[in-house]
């Protein structure tokens, strides 16, 4: 495959003097990759392994970068979204940093059966990695909204999986999706015995932990992100999560986010450019708005969601995901093609 156009113009820009420097060079290889072109370093291979440095995330070149990418549908329903030719286009085409792997526990979820549930995602970090993007995994609990209901599950899976791809650096642990029904205080605690969890297996891996108000910073349970500031997770190396539907979440939870990145790292994990709901009108004015002030604040994200669910928040066309055919926007709905465009605008991962 062509290298990705959102790299073209850095590439051209960079291509005999900056490249070397910048870690924009040419890779030692351009042999296929199972399917997958490596024809350029991909976001994986530039950044290396992450860690969190003051309120920012950085590359293993001690510089902040953004993320930007896609979160599946839950795979208990969307798997078949989820497959080499459309994780191709979201990485060749898209131009994808990231990819995160949504995986509820329950709704049919991982309660149902955890050993096919743990194999999937295992097998979609493979896919991301082969594909140079970074694997975010989504421990999608979601209702209990409390994170504890689930602990004992949650500490039997992240062991297995951190032992697993420990010696990836491409690798994120996401513990908690959408807290909700729960004080932050009650989210802190299970957030102080899950972190060592996942250390004991994997030192060098970054973990989000979600906020309490279904990932809202507190807003959307009538509290604020003073709750963090004035009692933070007793760990390191992690970042709270924030979310957000543009059309629903305007004014108090934008103010909450502004106030709350210049004290907290901070990533998007899951954001729409319509309802709550995933559905509804495109709020697209409201979402540039977040997307701008997370671009110049290096705060990244992944958009909810990549499939062909009936919603708008889909981004594929209804029976898309039957097919084979994923390039391009003639599948994509128009926040499909909004959020594409996004994601295509160049990366700007520092490395000198």
């Amino acid at each position: 495959m062509a290298i990705r156009s959102r790299w073209l113009g850095l590439l051209a820009a960079a291509s005999l003097l900056l490249a070397p420097a910048t870690g924009w060079a040419q890779s030692t290889t351009d042999q296929d990759r199972d399917g997958v072109n490596a024809a350029v370093a991909r976001p994986a291979e530039v950044n290396g392994q992450l860690r969190v440095c003051g309120v920012k995330l950085c590359n293993k070149h001690g510089k902040p970068v953004q993320l930007r990418g896609m979160s599946t549908h839950g795979i208990q329903w969307y798997a078949h979204c989820v497959k080499p030719a459309s994780l191709d286009a979201l990485a060749d085409d898209w131009g994808a940093d990231i990819l995160r792997i949504s995986m509820y526990v329950q709704e049919d979820g991982y309660e149902t059966d955890p050993r096919k549930f743990t194999d999937m995602v295992h097998n979609y970090i493979e896919e991301a990695t082969k594909r140079g993007m970074y694997a975010l995994v989504d421990w999608h609990q979601l209702d209990p909204g409390d994170p504890n209901y689930n602990l004992a599950r949650a500490k039997t899976f992240f062991t297995e999986v951190a032992r697993r791809h420990k010696d990836k650096t491409n690798v994120i642990y996401d513990i908690a999706n959408e807290p909700n029904n729960v004080s932050w205080a009650g989210i802190k605690s299970y957030a102080e015995q899950m972190i060592p969890v996942i250390r004991a297996q994997d030192p060098e891996a970054v973990v989000f932990v979600g906020t309490h108000g279904w990932a809202s910073l507190g807003v959307s349970d009538g509290r604020s992100e003073a709750d963090i500031v004035n009692n933070p997770i007793n760990a390191t190396n992690f970042m709270y999560t924030f979310h957000f539907y543009a059309a629903s979440h305007q004014d108090e939870y934008f103010e909450a986010l502004k106030r709350a990145a210049a004290r907290l790292p901070i990533f998007v994990t899951e954001f729409g450019t319509q309802t709550y709901t995933g559905d509804g009108a495109n709020d697209f004015a409201y979402a540039a708005k977040y997307l701008d002030f997370l671009a110049a604040n290096r705060i990244g994200w992944t958009n909810w969601n990549f499939s062909d669910d009936f919603r708008s928040g889909a981004v594929f066309k209804e029976g898309t995901c039957e097919g084979d055919s994923f390039a391009g926007t003639g599948v994509l709905k128009p926040a499909g093609v909004w959020i594409r465009d996004r994601i295509r605008s160049a990366d700007d991962f520092p490395t000198a």
